[in-house]
């Protein structure tokens, strides 16, 4: 019989060996093996990631016990899902990590029910959660067929909570390693997907799958790295190493709120001021129209020094990004001219999913807008990129978060006209680089005036003069004589007008606190 103290004492020292214990992981060789390949162990990621000394774990003594013919305690393995809560910032935030060093992240060697109660704590507490993805983290691999006798018919443990969490918490998705089955799932589940490059791939089944299944003999690298999803919409970031991936974490968390019942965190704002008129404005817009300009001196020009983070590198010409005014958060969107002028598929995506965060999680939309409308051709017909800026348009139309929009030059075509909702109240002004219509007038004279130009003695003359007439006429000025358009103003005001606009979006904000009106979209 074991003998026991007369307190607790026994026991406790029994929780801490069992903590011990558990926080060995796969065992001495996986780690190394883990950091032989350059990646972090879940635990170091946590650190990494969090305030110092701030991570509360739950489940810490979870996994798979071994015992004697007593009943004593032999060893426990570890499960390899480690969650609980972390400071990031002074923030508190939920964060589950998958363990590569048992099994691969492999959930047969997990138990799922901390995969679901890391869900539920983020979505019951309101407060964000990071998901530090690396594995499979989905019904196990084809050994559990034997070891447990049987099969099943799957589900997906949890995904009622990991569908509601989009439309009440920021969920961000963090791939370190290799990402396949739930884990790329999870990885789609989220407002913000992050990878490393070399270090992590995504893809729905691994390349031995894929193998038996296609035929395709591809590695890891090949099947799903950043070759493969740079620009396909899949995932919003790719990063050097896993510490700018936990700086651009700790970055994208600070714009937003815990949970769509609060409001966005405004920042006291002491070094740049609200009067700040850049010069470099004045000159940014070429005047000639096939010309182009740095969109960086634009950023830098009109929002608080240093405040732009870049949503979604996938959307080519399409611009998406947060940012603040006078310390108050925004979502941006504007156009790269040096990558284009139409929206494409991807960018019409990096559109929808921005905006829709804003609307989520009230961020006020500043639309920077130079905008050719849709891309046309047989690329764009090819991947259906009228579904994906109409499904654009349709975000734009149901946010209902306060909009301002600055036209910097191009309004055109169906893309142009859905940027914003400009049949509900939009603060706009214009700068007078400013250039918009139904298509450019390059593109339509000669068809407007075919027969003229036919019966002409001298047709290049003509077109000449029919394109100083038209130039005088697509003045923003005259737009504006008719309330076509708000304002025309001088570019340097930009940053000025907008931190002004921006007071008083945030004290309409209050109002919209609480859940979207639409449950918000992978």
């Amino acid at each position: 019989m074991v003998q026991h103290s007369a307190d607790w004492s026994d026991e406790v020292a029994e929780i801490a060996e069992r903590r011990r214990q558990v926080q060995q992981m796969g065992g001495e060789a996986k780690l190394k093996r883990q950091s032989d390949a350059g990646r972090l162990n879940v635990r170091q990621r946590i650190d990494a990631l969090g305030d110092v000394g701030s991570f509360r774990e739950v489940g810490g003594i979870s996994g798979f016990g071994e015992y004697d013919e007593h009943g004593q305690l032999v060893s426990i393995r570890s499960s390899n899902f480690v969650f609980g809560t972390v400071r990031v910032d002074g923030r508190k935030v939920v964060v589950a990590g998958d363990d590569f060093t048992v099994r691969g992240g492999a959930a047969d060697a997990g138990i799922k029910e901390k995969q679901i109660h890391a869900e539920m704590l983020a979505n019951s507490l309101q407060l964000p959660i990071v998901r530090l993805i690396e594995g499979t983290g989905g019904g196990g691999s084809v050994r559990t067929l034997e070891v447990d006798g049987y099969t099943y018919v799957p589900a997906n443990p949890g995904w009622d909570y990991v569908v509601d969490n989009l439309s009440v918490v920021p969920v961000v998705a963090y791939g370190g390693g290799p990402v396949a089955g739930l884990g790329a799932g999870r990885t789609a589940m989220s407002h913000l997907a992050i990878f490393v490059k070399e270090k992590a791939q995504l893809f729905v089944a691994g390349p031995p799958v894929v193998l038996h299944a296609t035929g395709q003999d591809l590695n890891k690298e090949e099947l799903g790295g950043y070759q493969v999803h740079a620009r396909n919409g899949a995932i919003e970031r790719w990063v050097r190493s896993e510490e700018e991936a936990f700086a651009e974490i700790r970055r994208f968390l600070s714009y937003l709120p815990p949970s769509v019942y609060e409001l966005p965190p405004v920042i006291a704002n002491e070094d740049d001021p609200v009067d700040r008129a850049d010069d470099a404005l004045l000159s940014l817009v070429p005047r000639d129209r096939r010309k182009v300009y740095r969109l960086k001196t634009l950023l830098d020009g009109v929002f608080d020094k240093g405040s732009v983070f870049q949503y979604a590198e996938y959307g080519g010409s399409i611009f998406t990004g947060l940012a603040r005014l006078d310390g108050h958060p925004v979502g941006v969107i504007a156009t790269d001219p040096y990558k284009g002028a139409a929206v494409t598929a991807t960018g019409a995506q990096a559109m929808a999913r921005l905006i829709d965060l804003c609307t989520t999680f009230h961020l006020p939309l500043v639309s920077l807008t130079d905008q050719a409308g849709l891309a046309i051709g047989l690329a764009a017909e090819m991947t259906g990129a009228i579904r994906d800026g109409a499904r654009a348009i349709v975000a734009a139309y149901q946010a209902n978060v306060p909009t301002a929009e600055v036209i910097v030059r191009r309004v055109f075509g169906v893309g142009g006209a859905g940027q914003v909702n400009r049949h509900r109240h939009v603060t706009q002004w214009a700068w007078p680089s400013g250039d918009w219509g139904s298509l450019p007038v390059e593109g339509g004279i000669e068809a407007a005036y075919t027969a003229d130009l036919l019966a002409a003695e001298d047709p290049e003359a003509m077109l000449a003069e029919i394109r100083e007439r038209l130039e005088a006429i697509r003045s923003p000025l005259r737009t504006a004589e008719r309330f076509g358009v708000d304002d025309v103003i001088d570019p340097r005001q930009t940053r000025t007008l907008l931190c002004d606009w921006v007071r008083d979006a945030y004290q309409v904000l209050p109002r919209l606190v609480g859940r979207p009106s639409f449950g918000a979209r992978p």
